[in-house]
């Protein structure tokens, strides 16, 4: 999803080559290798993860090799071949215990096995690679695959009531956004660990409301209920607010308002773009 909009941003721009899974796998350290020095590019992003946090929780093998052997194996072929890399991360590296948004300067403990890979991660590009850059993300919606606010909309149409979680905070970000946010990193950025989100923070049920609000389903009921009674296998972090402090420092501009983010996806959505 956000690989796509990557590709899709800077195109215009910027000499782009995107390998899916099947071109550069990044559990495969020879192949990865491989694919960074025929392409010879001059800055990586690896987008790639194992995201589904709830399957992440029995699949825990499977985890930490994509989301830690992965980069830490992108990392070594960058320093291999000189080229400076960026990792796309998570809030869920985070507990939620904070009561403010967190910086990047806050210490992570992650509560799931999703996070604690994702963590890893993080830490093995740092490890083996000076010239880097650690972006975190949070709440991510846009087009190319299903995501909170699609699946808001779509079950809205139908107008059955939602059951939404009261007791979770974070920034939803979209993917154009985002990718118009990382262009300005690499081409501005000291390297380091960023959090880059759509600005103004949120409940989940506020959030609910607002994408039904704009998608026409205003009158469809929202339920609270507590995380614990969904049930799900991961726990998530209560406060997954992340502040953008160090794109204040670097003088990079914060992305634009959530909302008007969800209005120009909807319309993306409406439009079948």
């Amino acid at each position: 999803m956000l690989a796509r909009a990557l590709a899709e941003v800077l195109a215009p721009r910027h000499e782009i080559s995107a390998a899916g899974h099947a071109a550069a796998d990044i559990t495969d350290a020879a192949g990865i290798a491989g694919a960074i020095e025929a392409a010879q590019p001059d800055a990586v992003i690896n987008a790639a993860a194992f995201t589904d946090v709830d399957a992440c929780e029995s699949q825990a093998e499977l985890a930490f090799r994509v989301n830690t052997e992965g980069p830490r194996n992108v990392a070594v072929a960058c320093k291999q071949f000189g080229v400076p890399m960026m990792h796309i991360s998570t809030d869920y590296v985070f507990d939620g215990e904070k009561r403010e948004p967190y910086t990047e300067d806050d210490e992570p403990r992650p509560l799931s096995v999703y996070g604690r890979s994702k963590l890893e991660g993080e830490q093995e590009v740092q490890k083996n690679l000076e010239r880097s850059w650690i972006v975190r993300i949070c709440g991510v919606f846009g087009p190319y695959r299903k995501n909170f606010v699609s699946l808001v909309a779509e079950l809205g149409r139908k107008g059955q009531p939602l059951r939404i979680v009261k007791d979770q905070r974070l920034a939803p970000t979209y993917t154009f956004d985002a990718a118009l946010g990382i262009e300005q990193i690499l081409e501005r950025g000291a390297h380091g660990v960023y959090h880059l989100t759509n600005q103004g923070f949120t409940t989940r049920v506020a959030y609910t409301e607002e994408i039904l609000c704009q998608a026409g389903f205003a009158d469809v009921a929202v339920i609270p209920i507590s995380s614990e009674e969904t049930k799900r296998p991961a726990p998530r972090p209560t406060n997954s607010q992340l502040e953008n402090a160090s794109l204040k420092r670097q003088g990079i501009a914060r992305l634009p308002p959530w909302q008007g983010a969800i209005r120009r996806y909807l319309n993306q959505l409406a439009h079948g773009t």
